[in-house]
């Protein structure tokens, strides 16, 4: 079965840069997806659930048009619950993040700009499980 990432940013640079050092360092064992928004990402979403395509992790924005990034990731998190959840921002909204820690198992967040080494370290050990 095929695995995926998911990468979710309204910044198009923010997405490749994510899926070019996460493929760099996954190689080939991933496909990888871009969405630049949460409307987008459910249409990814729907369209890999209903190909039997196995969605592993999602790596979201917070400051997203429309819907923020934690509410996004709640509801992924209560259709999805094995989904591996990442909230990636420089401006989260501090009660957001703690509201996500308190109500998805497993969710990270990682503050931008982000390092490359702290990006792979956490992903691999999120994979792992």
């Amino acid at each position: 079965m095929e695995k995926v990432i998911l990468c979710v940013d309204d910044e198009k640079i923010v997405t490749d840069t994510l899926i070019s050092q996460l493929r760099n360092e996954l190689g080939e064992e991933y496909f990888f997806e871009s969405a630049s928004d949460a409307a987008e990402a459910w249409e990814i979403i729907e369209e890999l659930v209903a190909d039997q395509l196995h969605i592993r992790l999602i790596i979201s924005d917070w400051l997203m048009p429309k819907v923020k990034g934690d509410k996004f990731l709640l509801e992924v998190f209560e259709q999805y619950p094995h989904i591996k959840l990442v909230m990636l921002s420089g401006q989260a909204d501090e009660a957001a993040i703690k509201n996500l820690e308190n109500k998805i198992p497993d969710f990270k967040f990682l503050r931008k700009p982000w390092a490359k080494s702290e990006l792979i370290e956490l992903v691999k050990s999120l994979l792992k499980n």
